[in-house]
């Protein structure tokens, strides 16, 4: 992969990343027409790795939330009147809707780096799922917020999470898509799909570096796109809260289907 091929995907990753669109599905269109090869394990490995470039910019983006949760939980270790708090409450809820996709992902690695990079499930996803995220807009009542969060709504929203190991679903699509089926408001359900983002995307992106820098992507490649991901999703991040404020998710379906029916159709004419 050389330089420029990884400024456009990581530009790709970083405005992707947290709409809901699906960044990976992205990636993987955005890789055949670069004409790199979409199962190699090198470049399947990049993908995982330029994510963590938008990771980059949650912990910088959201640095004071983070950093009052981690006290929160760090106290609560500490004191059993720490515990009663909300700080305790809330990272308790993120960690406990992290692990489903832990368990998931780790399970599925084979069918996620092999069947499941095709272009045909791309395009499929992008428009099935397209039908659950206006499901869940129709339905939704946002009358909760981040105050209202529990551990089992937490374990729901983490469960949909791993549908989005899907390419073309979209971690962000499903997870704003369950906190909203579950009555909370579009903004608390989005910042919750950043927080959730953070364990899953960090781990997923730690265990396929060797194989990115070191079969094929190369170090210098696999850095520029993961620093060009982190400056583009940064924007993308603040663009996307005052969006979602007065905005429903649904504004996203017709480009999602638009993409996914133009990638089928081009598929079954041998493009």
């Amino acid at each position: 992969m050389d330089i420029l091929q990884a400024v456009v995907l990581g530009v790709v990753e970083g405005v992707t990343e947290f709409l809901p669109v699906s960044s990976t599905g992205h990636l993987t269109i955005a890789e055949r027409l670069l004409g790199l090869p979409v199962d190699d394990d090198a470049v399947t490995a990049f993908t995982a790795v330029v994510q963590m470039g938008a990771i980059a910019a949650v912990l910088l983006f959201f640095r004071e939330d983070l950093l009052r949760l981690l006290r929160g939980f760090l106290g609560g270790l500490r004191s059993s009147a720490a515990r009663t708090g909300e700080d305790w409450r809330l990272a308790i809820a993120v960690l406990a809707g992290s692990i489903p996709i832990g368990i998931v992902g780790f399970a599925a690695k084979d069918a996620i780096k092999g069947p499941l990079r095709s272009l045909w499930v791309v395009g499929a996803a992008l428009v099935v799922w397209s039908a659950a995220m206006v499901l869940a807009e129709r339905h939704a009542r946002q009358t909760r917020d981040d105050h209202d969060l529990t551990r089992n709504d937490a374990l729901k929203i983490g469960l949909a999470q791993c549908v989005a190991l899907i390419p073309g679903v979209s971690r962000s699509g499903a997870t704003i898509s369950a906190g909203l089926a579950l009555g909370y408001d579009r903004v608390t359900a989005t910042r919750l799909s950043f927080f959730m983002a953070i364990p899953a995307l960090t781990a997923a992106g730690l265990l396929e570096l060797k194989d990115a820098v070191g079969h094929g992507v190369g170090l210098r490649s696999t850095l520029v796109g993961t620093a060009v991901a982190f400056v583009v999703a940064y924007a993308s991040i603040a663009w996307l809260l005052r969006f979602v404020a007065g905005h429903a998710l649904t504004a996203f379906v017709p480009y999602r289907v638009a993409v996914g029916a133009t990638v089928l159709i081009a598929l079954s004419l041998g493009w």
